[in-house]
């Protein structure tokens, strides 16, 4: 991509509220013309990235540039391009024309050019007959098509659309992607949009951005971040997915699920840990077992309307998720099978918690903002920095939070097939991850308690 591909350019763009970050140090560019979709969950970041690029907020560090320009103090007003916001802001007392026409007669166009660009817009979103009605009188998805007028007349660069369709129920959701779509190949315009919701990226995008804790995951086209997810926050908030515990025995062979398989994957060397990602439509199950990679018992088996949704007990302990057209009976036996093709590795982002401490006394380490017992390190006095590791197995989640050393509340729940892999975030910001059996919601408040020979120490400068 050159430069005179580029529209908006975030270069090295951080931004903070009331001391916590929201936006850490992100690059991007965005291409002209392109569909481009801010993804993820709810406080991300892509709202506060769509907003720097509006210029509605102002970024505390890094530059955001447009068609060459540094715009990161312009105010909106005098960037080439418009907002769509979630909730309309239509004005009430002025009819579909005048609503439109609005920011045209503040800026003073003469009536007849108004006249002409409004009666186009119109025209372009199937609204031609409705300029003389009451705004209030419009469904949600009227409403919706007149606030992308009243931004297009304007003729901007690029439009900007924050989650507009939240407020549509399903149906007309699905009716207005078709139309955005539309809208957006024929405008040839640039179009930047956010979402939480994986469906509508998926349909609506030429590029989708997930982003996750205020950073980029991964930048890529729809099949890109569906097929080949660089890691499990992707696979796992990108559609459905098996997302398991592996090992990369050597290049193209990777065990997982208690088996040996072959897949396409190399450069992950040998015996190391890996995440594997399984599609549920890419396990191919079968009545028999004969032929067969290993072989299960149906759990339960749901119609969802284009397929069947079925959980199998592996014979080797790990619970799977297929997607089929033909239905299995729950407790009937069945055959599996997964192509090479079809085994996504991925590198583990960390395969331990690792954490900076201070030691308090001989027995004592200051961890996360809290005091816990650990084994004597040898040379180690008060006062020294330490690093401390600990298994994601060996940290232990109490039901009250009095209860434990730590304080903390579930963040994230990934299912692995025969255990879960949580995120912790603890009364202090920061992250544990914790690998249980026992089953816990999301937002659940919790006692972080850890064993001392669970607390491996070492002196942090000899990491």
């Amino acid at each position: 991509m050159t430069d005179k591909d580029v529209i908006i350019r975030l270069e090295n763009v951080s931004k903070s509220f009331g001391g916590k970050k929201v936006l850490d140090n992100i690059s991007l560019d965005i291409k002209k013309g392109e569909f481009l979709t801010l993804l993820g969950p709810s406080g991300c970041g892509k709202t506060t990235t769509l907003r720097l690029i509006s210029g509605f907020t102002t970024p505390d560090s890094g530059t955001v540039y447009m068609d060459g320009k540094d715009i990161s103090g312009m105010p909106p007003y005098k960037r080439t391009l418009n907002t769509v916001f979630q909730r309309y802001a239509l004005f009430p007392h002025l009819d579909v024309y005048d609503n439109i026409a609005f920011g045209l007669k503040l800026a003073k166009v003469p009536e007849k050019e108004i006249e002409q660009r409004v009666r186009k817009v119109l025209k372009m979103v199937s609204m031609t007959d409705y300029e003389d009605r009451d705004v209030e009188s419009l469904s949600g998805g009227q409403q919706q098509r007149v606030a992308i007028a009243r931004a297009l007349v304007n003729q901007p660069k690029v439009l900007l659309l924050d989650e507009p369709l939240s407020a549509l129920d399903h149906k007309m959701r699905q009716d207005m992607q078709i139309e955005l779509k539309e809208m957006h190949q024929k405008l040839g315009i640039t179009f930047i949009y956010v979402t939480h919701d994986q469906e509508e990226a998926l349909t609506l995008s030429d590029t989708i951005v997930v982003m996750n804790e205020g950073k980029i995951q991964q930048i890529g086209t729809p099949a890109d971040i569906y097929n080949e997810p660089v890691n499990s926050f992707v696979a796992d908030f990108i559609g459905e997915s098996n997302i398991l515990n592996g090992t990369m025995i050597e290049d193209r062979k990777v065990n997982f699920i208690g088996h040996d398989f072959e897949c396409v994957d190399e450069g992950f060397g040998t015996n190391n840990p890996v995440d594997v990602v399984i599609r549920p439509e890419d396990i191919y199950i079968m009545s028999h077992t004969e032929g067969a990679q290993f072989s299960g018992t149906v759990k339960s088996c749901t119609f969802k309307g284009v397929h069947y949704e079925m959980f199998v007990d592996s014979d080797s302990g790990y619970e799977l998720m297929i997607q089929d057209y033909n239905a299995f009976e729950p407790g009937s036996k069945v055959g599996m099978l997964i192509k090479p093709s079809d085994i996504q590795v991925m590198r583990k982002e960390r395969v331990c918690n690792t954490l900076e401490g201070v030691m308090t006394d001989e027995n004592h380490v200051d961890l996360l903002g809290g005091e816990f017992e650990c084994m004597p390190l040898a040379g180690a006095e008060a006062g020294d920095e330490v690093v401390a590791k600990v298994d994601f197995q060996d940290i232990e989640l109490l039901d009250h939070q009095e209860e434990g050393t730590l304080a903390g509340e579930v963040y994230v729940i990934l299912y692995k097939g025969d255990h879960y892999h949580l995120t912790v975030l603890t009364e202090n910001g920061d992250h544990l991850y914790v690998d249980t059996q026992d089953i816990w919601d999301k937002g659940d408040l919790v006692g972080i308690s850890i064993k001392p020979s669970a607390i491996k120490l070492s002196k942090r400068n000899d990491n």
